[in-house]
């Protein structure tokens, strides 16, 4: 209803107005009390409700910057609509600097959770109750694992139009058509019709400032595109968008240290060489080839493997080589000058 109050932790937010809201969290052991930071803010006039998530997995920092940068641009000052931004949703995770909750389960796992349920069901229903669906449509940040990056990419269900039409607007060059997985975000969310992208960039436990400005960009673009901001010229190179409907991991074929020919964002085809793997006397025992044709997305970064250990993602393009272009006209647009988001408008 026009005008009516959100409601968050017992907070009211009004047309307008603009929260920080400390959603209290389950405790750890007795006396031990923490919350979930919640910027709410409110337009005058009225549009979709959006959140944007980061740190479900408490080790992948780079969307906690992002969401910082957001809610600190000049681009969000004229809103339409509602933006509820949370940094860090595992603040648990985040404080022992650990991708899982102190029960050990992953939160990502966990969704919609339960009110009586274990410690993530619990905080895993918190969110979803008291965020989730109180919105429209939502963005959900994260990086790549311990030792392993992404490249940016946008990963969501592309066969629903409205989706498909939101992950293009989003601005980068690749996305990625992926399955749901049982219990985590994604899934929760579609089911009671929020519609929803996952944002993949960067590294668990650092910072990664391509993948930070390609994301603080790509939500502004995502929130334009819903009518929430006003739509503006776009500066730099055009970017096109390319859907992988398939992807898949190449793993080490022995164990040993790795040294890698390629890197992420590269156009392999089928064949080449991605990187050797030797012994300690410095022995090349083996040779990792590309399975087909396509573009590096995620790559292990430690130098270690063992047998059988997953070492590049790479996702199928029927034209990967153009694919790669994009993501260098990407890396030129968001490097171009000095200026980031938070200087706009």
């Amino acid at each position: 209803m026009k005008g009516s109050p959100i409601t968050i932790g017992g907070q009211d937010v009004l047309p307008g107005e603009t929260k920080k809201i400390e959603l209290e969290m389950p405790p750890l052991y007795t006396a031990t009390n923490m919350s979930i930071p919640v910027f709410v803010k409110r337009g005058k006039r009225e549009g979709p409700t959006m959140f944007v998530s980061a740190a479900i997995h408490g080790d992948e920092l780079n969307g906690i910057e992002i969401v910082s940068r957001l809610i600190r641009s000049k681009s969000i000052t004229r809103l339409r609509g509602t933006l509820i931004a949370v940094p860090m949703v595992n603040v648990y995770g985040v404080l022992n600097q650990s991708r899982y909750l102190p029960d050990r389960r992953d939160l990502n796992r966990s969704f919609p959770g339960s009110k009586k349920g274990s410690l993530a069901g619990r905080l895993a229903n918190l969110f979803f109750k008291e965020v989730v669906s109180k919105c429209d449509v939502g963005i959900d940040l994260h990086t790549g694992a311990i030792h392993r990056s992404n490249l940016p990419q946008i990963r969501a269900d592309l066969d629903d139009a409205d989706v498909l039409e939101m992950a293009k607007a989003f601005g980068v060059p690749v996305l990625l058509n992926a399955e749901i997985r049982d219990g985590s975000l994604r899934q929760a969310a579609s089911e009671e019709g929020v519609k929803i992208l996952l944002y993949e960039a960067g590294q668990a436990l650092r910072y990664d400032e391509f993948s930070i400005r390609a994301g603080v960009r790509g939500i502004i673009n995502t929130m334009r595109h819903l009518g929430m901001l006003n739509k503006r010229q776009s500066k730099g190179h055009d970017i096109n968008r390319f859907i992988a409907r398939q992807s898949g991991w190449v793993r080490a074929p022995e164990s040993g240290f790795v040294t890698h020919i390629t890197q992420l964002g590269d156009h392999v085809s089928k064949g080449d060489r991605l990187a050797t793997v030797a012994d300690p006397y410095g022995n090349v025992v083996s040779t990792i080839l590309s399975p087909a044709d396509g573009v590096i997305i995620g790559k292990q970064n430690i130098p270690l493997t063992q047998e059988g250990e997953a070492i590049y993602h790479i996702a199928y393009f029927k034209e990967p080589d153009t694919v790669a272009e994009h993501v260098e006209l990407l890396q030129d647009n968001l490097i171009l000058g000095d200026q980031t988001v938070v200087e706009e408008e």
